[in-house]
């Protein structure tokens, strides 16, 4: 183990290749994405083909089996250069967990072998505009058709809505609290339609829209697990990767906040000296630094555990919940450092670490949610350890050789952050 969080040589070499593409392709492409609040589709689209998105699927599904600490370095360093990229990718991930966890060995040799190669990007969606984060209140149906089910409803803030291959959809096929089931819906099925892109606040280049489904016909073969198993599709998947995942993208903007703060600190001057000379200066830097510590060793810690089959559940809820609000805070100290040089993008990239800041507190619930969750763990009153019903999914494959996969030649042209 080197530098006090889990990781090995192996990790850090991980590290050392994404940090190398973030730069060399990513990094350029910022400012188009800030100007043009569309969707990266082709950007998206060569970061997949890295072959990232097979972090956490097991090698023989063509996979690169490291688990979720990988996983969370891969994202961290992503969006230590851009939130939405680093958002594409764990919204992607996302989509992956509900084909690990429930897809039966028909769906895994058809799905993710394309997804660990970046031929197929997932999506999860939950989330419907009358309901929000109560994923009992869905209203989408799915009703059975002979060997067919017919879906009819509306999903909003899909992660990777307008560059998804291959959408998760939960919906109502009876009434009551086993009534949701789970299917797997080609973004090409007639009946699937998408609504216009509409820019957001942060997060330029991610897509988290709305989907319609009018009376899609999905085969039965197309369901995840049985029917009645929607609501644990949803809530496993959120646990277990959507809450690690948002604590990384977190974590990227927390760390971008950090060198950027210092580097304006040290490279002004005021009376004479640096403006990190002064005591108020160097006091708000030490409290972000603070933060970004603990916040690691938060994230850090959660996955790691995850990843040794041990159970964590509380532990994965206080790392998005620390994550997304320190990272937050820290923003807030760095607009105090910065004054009005971090409220104009030509002058800082602080402005834009603020905004896309803001997006990682709704999805995977809000803080309020992860306190009443982490309640129930003191209270002893929680209801579902998914880390521990899920334990084999989530340990990584040990296996010989180097962590990353050959850079897959050529670019082209997936829930919301929200589930």
């Amino acid at each position: 183990m080197v530098d006090g969080y889990h990781l090995t040589p192996r990790h850090t070499r991980l590290r050392d290749t994404v940090r190398a593409f973030a730069e060399a392709e990513v990094r350029p492409r910022v400012a188009e994405l800030e100007a043009d609040r569309g969707v990266a589709r082709d950007l998206s689209r060569q970061i997949a083909r890295q072959g990232w998105l097979g972090v956490t699927i097991d090698p023989a599904y063509g996979g690169l089996g490291l688990g979720h600490l990988a996983k969370t370095i891969i994202i961290e360093e992503l969006s230590r250069v851009s939130a939405a990229m680093g958002a594409m990718l764990q919204a992607s991930h996302l989509g992956t967990a509900k084909i690990i966890h429930f897809g039966d060995d028909t769906q895994k040799r058809t799905w993710l072998p394309a997804i660990a190669a970046g031929d197929c990007l997932p999506t999860i969606a939950v989330t419907e505009p009358g309901s929000g984060s109560h994923v009992l209140g869905i209203t989408t149906t799915a009703v059975r058709d002979g060997d067919d089910y017919l879906l009819t409803g509306t999903k909003t803030f899909v992660g990777n809505s307008h560059i998804g291959d291959l959408h998760g959809v939960v919906a109502r096929t009876r009434p009551g609290t086993r009534g949701l089931s789970a299917f797997l819906i080609e973004t090409d099925r007639p009946g699937v339609r998408l609504t216009p892109h509409e820019p957001s606040m942060g997060l330029h280049g991610f897509s988290f829209g709305e989907i319609v489904f009018d009376n899609c016909r999905v085969p039965a073969a197309n369901r995840l697990g049985a029917e009645g198993d929607g609501l644990d599709v949803a809530y496993s998947s959120s646990v277990l990767y959507g809450r690690p995942n948002l604590a990384a993208v977190a974590l990227g903007i927390h760390q971008a906040v950090l060198d950027t703060t210092t580097a304006y600190a040290t490279g002004q001057r005021r009376y004479g000296n640096p403006l990190a000379d002064l005591p108020t200066v160097r006091q708000r830097i030490g409290a972000i630094q603070s933060r970004l510590m603990v916040a690691r060793l938060a994230a850090y810690h959660a996955v790691h555990l995850l990843d040794s089959g041990r159970p964590c559940d509380a532990e994965l809820v206080n790392a998005k919940l620390i994550n997304a609000e320190h990272t937050i805070d820290s923003a807030r100290t760095a607009m105090e450092i910065h004054a009005a040089h971090g409220l104009h993008p030509a002058q800082s990239p602080l402005e834009r670490y603020f905004r896309d800041a803001l997006h990682i507190v709704a999805p995977a619930g809000t803080s309020d949610i992860q306190l009443l969750r982490l309640a129930e763990h003191a209270l002893g009153t929680t209801k579902q350890p998914w880390s521990t019903r899920f334990r084999s999914a989530a340990r990584p494959t040990r296996q010989r050789g180097a962590v990353t996969p050959t850079p897959r030649a050529g670019t082209s042209g997936a829930d919301s952050l929200a589930c």
